[in-house]
């Protein structure tokens, strides 16, 4: 059922990115050199699924890796700050790949979804709520929100490589898929050894399988 939500929703974005595509085209009939290098039509490859999973990650990374930085100072276990770096570290880094797509596949480097509340997407409201909460309530926050980014990023990801058709981003799906494995196989190991690990304020959220 998850993966199904996830592919009704990637089609959905689909739609939604061609549609912004075509405004774009309409409203910007001065546009010169500039504007023309990030409105370039997609490379052969890239379909429309291709683009839309591409445009939907980079937010979604983007606004997890705001999250993360908070992580440096506030939580209050030393496992879960450790945890939260290297994972930042990595979606750093995933960003940089993604972002090198989208400039290969011709795609604007706009973000077609600000502002909007999306399953596994961090928001503004999360992170006014994270900069302003501490100790436990952070913790909780923070893994809860990282956990949901984790687990809908794999099930779109998942998607991309079944709905879309471009080699590239097939690739680099598949990729994403099996690292989000990892990471959620690491916050499940994190939260069962919390007793030892993370001061007794901590509570982790995850009460239920990854």
């Amino acid at each position: 059922m998850p993966t199904r939500r996830a592919t009704a929703l990637l089609l959905l974005l689909t739609v939604l990115t061609g549609c912004a595509r075509e405004g774009g085209q309409e409203t910007e009939p001065g546009s010169v050199s500039v504007p023309s290098r990030t409105t370039a039509a997609p490379a052969p490859s890239a379909d429309p699924t291709d683009s839309a999973w591409v445009q939907l990650m980079i937010p979604m990374d983007e606004q997890a890796v705001a999250l993360l930085d908070m992580a440096a100072e506030k939580p209050a276990g030393p496992r879960l700050r450790a945890w939260a770096a290297r994972l930042r570290t990595d979606q750093v880094a995933e960003l940089a790949e993604l972002r090198g797509l989208r400039t290969r596949m011709g795609l604007p480097d706009t973000d077609l979804h600000e502002g909007h509340d999306m399953p596994g997407m961090v928001t503004a409201e999360d992170l006014r709520n994270a900069r302003a909460s501490g100790g436990a309530a952070f913790d909780r926050l923070l893994v809860t929100q990282i956990h949901d980014h984790l687990r809908q990023s794999e099930q779109v990801s998942r998607s991309e490589t079944t709905a879309g058709s471009g080699a590239e981003a097939r690739a680099r799906a598949r990729e994403l898929v099996a690292v989000r494995g990892k990471q959620l196989a690491s916050l499940t190991s994190l939260c069962a050894g919390r007793a030892a690990d993370v001061p007794e304020p901590f509570a982790c959220p995850l009460d239920h399988p990854v």
